[in-house]
């Protein structure tokens, strides 16, 4: 009799496994067209329109699940708030999303229009193009969608809203109350966002903050992040000759800006690539159990340097995850002049770096532009700026125009806060799989104002493929990823504290 009931509960259990793989590929199979409607409106960061076009979608697809929504006027373009019905009773998440993206070149995508999803298939030699139609009978979680803002960050709405539909037809009562902010200037620094937390202050608030934005850990298994970096920009220019020379003529007699652009950046750093402007890593220390924590992430440097093609990386940290908890000094772009087959004989009459500084919590991102601006004047430059007058150009051998960026702030919560270890715990039962914990990612999400504000910890917890192309032509998502979307979201949204 007791293996008969045995027998009957293993077959009931299996039943049930069956049922909610179905239901999760009917969400999944839903969650694709979705997808693709929501990309069809062109998000572009820098157009007005298009923020204004994916409100209007966001409002209807959300008001559909009960949600009662704003649209929050700031002094840029409007966030999109959402929550559900509240009981006092309840803890409360917020989550944050972004719904704009980067701008297209459509030249540089392997379809027509970036803003109209591709299905392909992996094959040998590349990938290739699929109809929709062949997702009727089965769904191969391999195949991937190609598109504008797919994995950053329009399919993790789209995950969001199906994991809700799932939740209510399976009647499951939220233990938690649920608030959504969305973003319409992540991709461009989102520097309304500070002002305007400050102004809904009351309506934001919440226990914790949940940010579903980038790629889980490159091995695949499910990721939280306890931070992320924050960053701010400089850009450099030095000046020659009013305007580009004869390089036969002033070759040898009119000072060229590249090479003093050039002499100044390698002087910033050794040949390790250490920062070496005093000052520059002041306040930051590593105990064992935080090396520990670092250490355990599941990375092979030889993996990582083949990936990048380089043979030995710089020494700022001794391994990967190390070296994302110093600030770093980029530079991200470099020109003078024309260069390839449009090269010419020239004196340049200018010579531009633009870098950028990524931030961690024990650094303040103006103190870093200070000490990198005192450190090009201690080469003996006059610094300005604006343009240089002949005044200037006639009195100074030595002239930079300094030009800063904003600062968006870094952040980081204590990796043993209870709000951290629930979602890591829910993480492993959902997945049955050890969570990748990571201190601070290296990529930046304005978070800061929100945990200054609303005083509330901050966690990512990211839903999509690492090999996304996320900002670049030809991103994408993987299907498989937003099924483990779907499947993240119901787990946080369905599990008691």
């Amino acid at each position: 009799m007791k293996r008969l009931l045995f027998l009957l509960c293993i077959f009931a259990f299996s039943i049930s496994l069956a049922q909610d793989a179905v239901e999760l590929k009917s969400k999944v199979r839903h969650s694709i067209d979705e997808l693709r409607e929501f990309v069809a409106i062109p998000n572009d960061a820098l157009e007005h329109a298009d923020i204004n076009l994916n409100l209007t979608w966001l409002t209807k697809k959300f008001n559909a699940r009960g949600f009662n929504s704003s649209i929050l006027p700031t002094e840029g373009e409007s966030l999109f708030f959402a929550a559900l019905p509240m009981e006092d009773t309840k803890p409360t998440i917020l989550f944050y999303m972004h719904f704009d993206g980067q701008s297209v070149d459509p030249d540089k995508w392997d379809q027509p229009n970036p803003y109209k999803v591709v299905l392909k298939s992996p094959e040998e030699s590349g990938w290739k193009t699929r109809s929709f139609d062949e997702l009727a009978d089965d769904i191969d979680y391999d195949w991937r969608l190609f598109g504008r803002s797919t994995s950053d960050d329009k399919g993790p709405i789209v995950m969001f809203l199906n994991a809700i539909d799932l939740l209510k037809e399976n009647n499951v009562a939220l233990p938690f109350n649920v608030k959504v902010i969305l973003d319409s200037e992540e991709e461009k620094s989102s520097k309304p966002l500070p002002k305007a937390v400050k102004e809904y202050r009351e309506l934001l608030e919440a226990d914790f903050l949940v940010i579903s934005d980038g790629p889980v850990h490159v091995s695949g298994k499910p990721t939280i992040v306890y931070g992320c970096r924050g960053i701010t920009t400089l850009s450099l220019t030095t000046y020659g000759p009013i305007k580009p020379q004869h390089s036969g003529h002033y070759g040898n007699y009119s000072p060229n800006p590249a090479f003093q652009l050039t002499k100044v950046l390698s002087s910033m750093k050794d040949d390790s690539g250490k920062v070496v402007i005093d000052g520059y890593y002041d306040g930051i220390s590593l105990d064992e159990n935080t090396m520990a924590i670092l250490k355990s992430v599941p990375e092979d440097a030889a993996t990582i340097n083949g990936n990048l093609a380089i043979k030995t990386p710089d020494a700022v940290g001794s391994f990967y995850q190390e070296s994302l908890q110093y600030p770093s000094l980029n530079i991200r772009g470099l020109g003078s002049g024309w260069i390839g087959k449009k090269a010419r004989t020239i004196v340049p009459a200018t010579a531009t770096a633009e870098l950028d500084l990524r931030l961690v919590p024990e650094t303040d991102g103006t103190k870093l532009k200070k000490l990198v601006t005192d450190h090009i004047r201690e080469q003996g430059f006059y610094i300005t700026d604006a343009e240089p007058t002949l005044a200037e150009r006639n009195s100074h051998d030595k002239i930079m125009k300094v030009s800063e960026g904003s600062v968006t702030d870094a952040f980081r919560t204590d990796l043993k806060d209870p709000n951290g270890n629930f979602l890591v715990n829910t993480l492993k039962t959902t997945f049955n799989d050890e969570v990748v914990q990571i201190r601070i990612m290296g990529g930046t999400v304005p978070i800061a104002p929100f945990i200054n504000e609303l005083k509330i910890p901050a966690f990512i917890v990211p839903m999509v493929n690492p090999d996304n192309n996320q900002h670049s032509p030809n991103e994408n998502i993987r299907i498989g990823q937003l099924a483990y979307g779907i499947k993240a979201f119901y787990g946080m949204l369905s599990t008691k504290m």
